[in-house]
């Protein structure tokens, strides 16, 4: 397994009102609209926030999936029969 490359690149901060703000380069843009900004000693890291996927979300991806056929594999399964209990 390779190690992550780090890429770096110079930017100017500036005042945003009360805020002080960075550009991100294109190579660097996040996906979505809002991220979440952690303080590491003297680092920022800056992680997309992602999207919470709602039981109905995942039931539609897996509506778009391809059918499973006889051909595909299933793993093996230990699941030997259960042995009657007496309830009361």
């Amino acid at each position: 397994m390779t190690a992550p490359i780090h890429q770096s690149r110079h930017v100017r901060l500036f005042r945003n009102n009360r805020n002080q703000a960075v550009r991100i380069p294109v190579e660097f843009e996040l996906p979505g609209d809002e991220a979440i900004i952690t303080r590491d000693g003297d680092r920022l890291i800056i992680e997309p926030l992602r999207k919470k996927m709602t039981l109905t979300d995942l039931l539609a991806a897996w509506q778009k999936q391809p059918p499973l056929g006889p051909d595909d594999d299933f793993p093996d399964i230990d699941d030997p029969p259960l042995e009657p209990e007496e309830l009361l």
